[in-house]
């Protein structure tokens, strides 16, 4: 596979992430899809590997969301700015430190900028909460899931 195809996927990938901040794109398709046609272009054990776990993991969260609260965000309070920061900071926040690195990151920037919105440490704190029942828990999940398969694509990359 060619580093232009490398940068390709990646690109897929990272446009898949941020397609799970956006209401309505199907951003766990575009970076299961991206993994797929890596493994396909590369067709190594390995890359065949991370394409099973990222399956079964994105199989897995689909499972699940319906046992997660609904996506509310009008119902949070928060601006949308705020919401997407959080996002970023996630992604950023995983690969700083890998796996817990993506909660703090989500939680740390929306408490961050709903302070500075808002001018006090309790209205930033309630803000928070409001956050993640109307939204927070069930982004943070869907993201997660597709971080994991993110990182493992990524790490195998890196290990050659």
């Amino acid at each position: 596979m060619s580093v232009w195809q490398l940068v390709a996927v990646g690109l897929v990938i990272l446009l898949g992430l941020i397609g799970v901040l956006v209401p309505g794109v199907p951003g766990q398709a575009i970076v299961w899809a991206a993994v797929l046609w890596w493994a396909l272009a590369d067709n190594t054990p390995a890359a065949w590997g991370v394409l099973i776990g990222a399956t079964a993991l994105l199989l897995l969260n689909q499972a699940l969301k319906p046992l997660l609260p609904p996506r509310r965000p009008h119902e949070s309070g928060a601006p949308h700015r705020t919401l997407t920061l959080g996002g970023i900071g996630a992604i950023v926040g995983f690969f700083v430190i890998p796996v817990v690195g993506a909660i703090a990151g989500y939680v740390g920037v929306i408490y961050g900028a709903e302070r500075l919105r808002l001018g006090s440490r309790g209205a930033g704190w309630a803000s928070v909460r409001s956050v993640m029942r109307a939204t927070g828990y069930s982004v943070l999940v869907e993201l997660l899931a597709c971080l994991l398969a993110a990182g493992a694509w990524l790490g195998v990359l890196l290990s050659r």
